[in-house]
């Protein structure tokens, strides 16, 4: 397969031929679609992230279609998923477990022909969405849906300020908030960006 590999801090990407390893017991191979890239690929290459370990593919968002599985869930083969790269989170739903990890950064990512993650991390895409929109979503979609909801208890008719507004995370938890009920308020430096954002939904913009 392809994918692209960072081999040294600071430097480019390279695109390489790379042998697909065994796949691993209770794991799932999927045929990469479409891969996002997060600010978190970019601090990895930077050197700005815990834990770096090189050479490593990154990526952590990515959909895809199941190619093969090593366990008794046969019917994931060929379906269309998107990939949860949240791994190991534990058995406490409130924090991470200290396995936790993210997909990219120890484990190889997305940013390849094929990648190989748990069979639970495998969700149907919706049908409605196009590669590009599905592979988008886990990373940042997830992270605001858990600030929001899960630990901000947000309700219907509720207040929200999203601070720094054009950012992934921050767009997904207007655009949650806003289908929820709730009035948004988005903070920026940049007028243009709260003028997009109230575009797209927002109630209030500040500058």
């Amino acid at each position: 397969m392809h994918a692209l590999i960072l081999h040294t801090l600071g430097e480019p990407l390279q695109i390489q031929d790379q042998t697909l390893p065994e796949l691993k017991a209770g794991f799932a191979r999927v045929q990469v679609a479409a891969a996002a890239l997060n600010r978190r690929d970019f601090w990895i290459t930077q050197g700005q992230y815990p834990g770096i370990v090189t050479p490593i593919i990154l990526g952590s968002d990515g959909c895809g279609t199941v190619q093969s599985v090593n366990g008794d869930a046969q019917k994931w083969v060929g379906q269309e998923v998107i990939i949860n790269p949240s791994l190991n989170w534990g058995d406490n739903p409130n924090y991470q477990g200290d396995d936790f990890s993210i997909l990219g950064l120890p484990s190889n990512g997305t940013l390849a022909n094929f990648v190989d993650v748990p069979i639970e991390n495998l969700f149907e895409k919706p049908a409605h969405l196009t590669n590009e929109q599905a592979a988008a979503l886990p990373l940042a979609a997830v992270t605001a849906w858990r600030a929001l909801v899960t630990r901000g208890r947000c309700q219907p008719g509720d207040t929200v300020l999203v601070s720094g507004i054009g950012g992934g995370v921050a767009l997904f938890a207007m655009q949650f908030a806003k289908s929820m009920g709730c009035t948004v308020v988005v903070t920026s430096s940049s007028q243009d960006k709260l003028e997009q954002a109230k575009e797209l939904g927002a109630d209030h913009g500040i500058l």
